[in-house]
């Protein structure tokens, strides 16, 4: 597991935010790493963990093979500001939308939000999803053990996942 320190938030008010990154399209590993170091600067936040890089089949989708990784976050900011930030990292990668799971240049998931439960028209906490995925559950599993249980993993077994480098080899 890597960590990161940068200058974040304070203790208190501070939350950990999960956060899932994926890219099929172009350098997807330089996008990732760019969302990285772009989430690790955002106001009132701090960047604490990453996990191995892993390749994935796409899910519901056609195009190539992702790139995928889930980061923890230390953060002061707001749920939908966050999300928003997300975003904004997302467009600056040249992120489109022209159909429903199109390929990708960077995707990034807001998984979980400290303990919160949300439901809203933008944003959902937990991530609707997150325990239908083999490339969220196997990074979320390797920095979090305890979190994804047996009978989850198996559950998304026929997924096609492969772990590629550990933190210390992709993130430099």
């Amino acid at each position: 597991m890597s960590r990161a320190t940068q200058a974040g938030p304070s203790e208190a008010g501070a939350v950990s935010a999960w956060i899932a990154l994926g890219a099929n399209l172009g350098d997807a590993r330089a996008a990732l790493r760019g969302a990285l170091q772009a989430m690790a600067v955002l106001p009132d936040t701090r960047l604490l963990a990453v996990s191995s890089l892993y390749r994935s089949a796409p899910v519901d989708a056609l195009g190539p093979d992702y790139l995928n990784a889930v980061a923890e976050l230390q953060t002061g900011l707001a749920p939908l500001d966050l999300l928003h930030a997300l975003q904004a990292i997302e467009q600056a990668a040249g992120r489109e939308r022209p159909y429903r799971n199109a390929p990708r240049t960077l995707d990034l998931d807001l998984l979980l939000y400290g303990e919160q439960r949300l439901e809203g028209a933008e944003l959902t906490v937990p991530h609707p999803r997150m325990w239908q995925r083999a490339f969220v559950l196997l990074p979320l599993a390797e920095l979090r053990p305890g979190w994804v249980t047996p009978a989850q993993l198996q559950a998304v077994a026929a997924q096609a996942i492969e772990r590629l480098d550990a933190p210390s080899a992709w993130t430099r």
